[in-house]
């Protein structure tokens, strides 16, 4: 098996009991980071969970309403908000949506490597693929945002074993695909695992579960009330996890704002981005 792996996952087991003695800036109890996943599904090839031909006009015009409308109205909300968004990002956006970049880069958000493209996943790569793909991605979005990414998050969090070592090799710190515990910790090749969230994400809140926009709200805001509880003993990581096609429609977009709304309402809350945040934990693990 491929080093840094085994068969128990890259992260070392870690119970919730253990405690790990971080604590986070100002006392606060939690830390909130808003993942907007910013992607590009090009019309030539079939697009995830569509139909699974090429130029699938109705999958494609739903994605494509994100990039032109939902992505501007995610926008809008998170700065009335006052929160930086950490962007997942498509390095085929840098191309194909240029005026997205320049948003992102006006709005000072953090980025995240996110693939070239979501129709394309690691897992469907070659090794050598894979590396290429991982060093395009990283020169792209360093030339595009002015400074390399120092998270990565897969599409569709799919990985290869020899994954770890391709984004050290291009320098990153930190990685999101492995949505297994509310604290970041350290992988056993030494990156900073940042929690990410299957649950308070858009994508199969109403893609699978079929939540309306007020049950995603009331579950995002249970989410948030128990691990602000839970980080009075040691402090947590909410993650909020957004695709523009899904939550920037008409109906469903209020439905962040009073989520947002709500974690703005208490005081001992750090809303941060992905990068901050892993380098955070890693001085408080070398204190």
């Amino acid at each position: 098996m491929t080093a840094g792996f085994a068969a128990t996952g890259p992260v070392p087991f870690r119970s919730a009991r253990a405690r790990t003695g971080w604590t986070l800036p100002g006392g606060a109890r939690l830390a909130v980071w808003v993942v907007p996943n910013v992607e590009f599904f090009p019309l030539d090839r079939p697009v995830p969970g569509g139909t699974g031909a090429a130029h699938d006009t109705l999958a494609f015009a739903v994605r494509d309403y994100g990039t032109r409308v939902g992505f501007f109205r995610v926008l809008d909300a998170l700065t009335e908000a006052g929160a930086r968004g950490t962007a997942a990002v498509n390095a085929s956006v840098v191309e194909a949506y240029p005026e997205l970049v320049a948003a992102m880069r006006e709005a000072s958000w953090d980025v995240m490597g996110h693939s070239w493209t979501n129709a394309r996943r690691l897992d469907q790569l070659s090794e050598q693929e894979e590396r290429e793909e991982i060093a395009r991605v990283t020169d792209t979005l360093g030339a595009a945002f002015g400074a390399r990414p120092a998270g990565w998050l897969g599409a569709g969090l799919a990985e290869r074993s020899t994954t770890e070592a391709r984004l050290i090799e291009n320098g990153y710190d930190y990685v999101a695909d492995w949505a297994t515990d509310d604290r970041p910790d350290l992988t056993r090749s030494g990156l900073v695992t940042v929690p990410y969230t299957l649950e308070v994400n858009d994508k199969p809140a109403f893609d699978q579960r079929l939540l309306t926009p007020e049950q995603f709200a009331d579950l995002a805001i249970r989410t948030f009330e128990v691990l602000h509880r839970e980080g009075a003993q040691e402090p947590r990581v909410m993650a909020i996890a957004l695709h523009p096609y899904l939550i920037g429609v008409p109906h469903r977009i209020d439905a962040l704002r009073r989520l947002l709304g709500h974690i703005r309402d208490h005081d001992d809350v750090w809303w941060t981005d992905g990068a901050t945040l892993a380098r955070h934990y890693r001085k408080e693990t070398q204190r």
